[in-house]
């Protein structure tokens, strides 16, 4: 039976997995209602888990030390009820050479090594090349789809990564680049990102660790 998070754990992973959001986009993340949210993110910013940053002309949330702390003890706490913790390290073993496979090909996406410059920018002129990539990460997709029913089957908030990941494709396929690796955007490797960091605050690891 899968384990339902609690609507403040939600909104502090939230936090977590966007990096930098505003009220909206860490309500989006989970589904969940807006006003709630903030005030939640409003609590949270008087225990000290959480600021609000401004930077020239954007805005956001963020996790303090302390925040990020709670989060994983918070995680590491649901992860034993649910009685997912041998599951999940299992599932992030399986996780690795899948990682490997989707960083590569973004590589590739941003690279494409000419007889002088092996470090040569990829303009996407050269279609055989940029197909190559989107034929890996249709791989990388095939793998997602029952890797996500693996883990949401036992923490219920790791639903939908497939399926964003998925729609991102779709776009890139397409003809519009950004949706393979831009920042800003749900691109595939955003949500790549978003996945492998919600695994290693699961399991309590860093990235290095995670690699």
């Amino acid at each position: 039976m899968t384990h339902a998070s609690a609507f403040g754990v939600l909104v502090l992973h939230s936090v977590r997995l966007t990096g930098f959001a505003g009220t909206r986009e860490v309500a989006e993340r989970f589904n969940l209602e807006p006003a709630p949210t903030a005030d939640a993110l409003r609590v949270f910013q008087e225990q000290g888990w959480v600021q609000y940053s401004t930077f020239l002309d954007i805005a956001g949330w963020s996790l303090t030390e302390t925040g990020k702390a709670e989060n994983e003890q918070q995680l590491a706490k649901e992860l034993d009820d649910a009685g997912a913790r041998e599951a999940l390290t299992r599932a992030h073993t399986d996780f690795l050479p899948a990682n490997a496979r989707l960083l590569a090909a973004c590589t590739d996406w941003q690279v494409r090594p000419s007889p002088t410059d092996v470090l040569a920018h990829n303009d996407h002129r050269d279609v055989q090349w940029d197909g190559g990539v989107l034929a890996e990460l249709d791989s990388v997709e095939g793998f997602l789809r029952p890797f996500t029913r693996r883990l949401s089957g036992r923490l219920e908030r790791f639903a939908g990564y497939d399926t964003r990941f998925a729609a991102a494709l779709r776009r890139a396929r397409a003809g519009d680049h950004d949706w393979v690796d831009r920042e800003g955007v749900d691109s595939c490797h955003r949500v790549w990102f978003q996945l492998h960091e919600d695994l290693i605050a699961t399991l309590g690891l860093t990235r290095g660790q995670a690699a």
